[in-house]
């Protein structure tokens, strides 16, 4: 069994001390590749360093998530655009609009979301977004942008039956995280992620975030790529599969979406 674990904050300074451990022991779990995450100019850098570093183990996104939207400028775009043309980096986001927490003003967020749109269709490449609490002004703009995009994964789903069919006319993918393990708010994704076409469907950890509760209780309470079995088997079971089999899936969806390959 080898699993893709689309979305890694290994940037994240929780990971600063230990990270060659944290990757051996996602090695033992049969992680073959992790796609790290960039969601700000520094950790966008950082996650294109560390693909450099573990070529064909570690890639990379590049983008700005919407928390820091007002940092949004001419010179944050040409680092994007520079580092979306290093080999290992492999898709523009973090990226979308966050209506949740509002760290950025929305119109912010809005403009910064589609200048990264805009860059992603200038650079053939998928986007990996995020949706918080913005699904009617997140999905009219990547509504429009869609038919000119590489593909799309709509990262880290918690959202409603509703969103979900929204996303899927549009024909994005889904990525799944631990959040579908917690009993108390996860719930709705049992149900949910059983209407997820299998060749739309894309599993993460998010790590160091939504530690599956699942997975073995751990003082320090990080997540990270070791623990992405815990997902798989939290799907397996919700849609009624061979965990082998969907470990399969939906490694075969994340290669053919980040146009990689991992060895068996």
């Amino acid at each position: 069994m080898k699993l893709i674990d689309i979305g890694a904050n290994l940037a994240h300074e929780s990971f600063g001390q230990d990270l060659p451990a944290v990757l051996a022991r996602a090695q033992h779990a049969g992680v073959g590749a992790i796609v790290v995450t960039g969601s700000s100019a520094e950790s966008s850098q950082a996650a294109a360093t560390l693909a450099a570093a573990h070529p064909g183990f570690l890639y990379a996104t590049a983008g700005l998530h919407p928390h820091h939207a007002s940092d949004w400028n001419e010179a944050l775009a040409e680092a994007l655009r520079r580092l979306a043309s290093q080999p290992g980096v492999l898709a523009m986001g973090e990226c979308g609009l966050d209506y949740f927490r509002d760290l950025s003003p929305r119109e912010a967020q809005r403009r910064a979301f589609t200048a990264q749109l805009d860059l992603a269709v200038e650079l053939k490449l998928p986007v990996f977004l995020h949706q918080r609490d913005a699904h009617p002004d997140f999905f009219a703009i990547l509504r429009d942008y869609r038919s000119q995009l590489a593909d799309a994964v709509v990262h880290c789903f918690t959202d409603t039956t509703e969103a979900l069919a929204d996303y899927l006319r549009l024909d994005c993918h889904i990525g799944i995280t631990g959040w579908i393990c917690d009993e108390r708010r996860g719930r709705h994704l049992l149900a949910a992620v059983r209407g997820i076409p299998a060749d739309r469907l894309l599993i993460e950890t998010d790590a160091p975030y939504l530690l599956p509760r699942t997975a073995p209780k751990a003082a320090h309470r990080r997540n990270e790529p070791g623990y992405l079995i815990y997902v798989l088997r939290t799907i397996a079971a919700a849609r009624g599969v061979d965990e082998d089999e969907l470990a399969n899936i939906t490694t075969d969806n994340a290669m053919r979406f980040f146009r990689i390959a991992i060895r068996a």
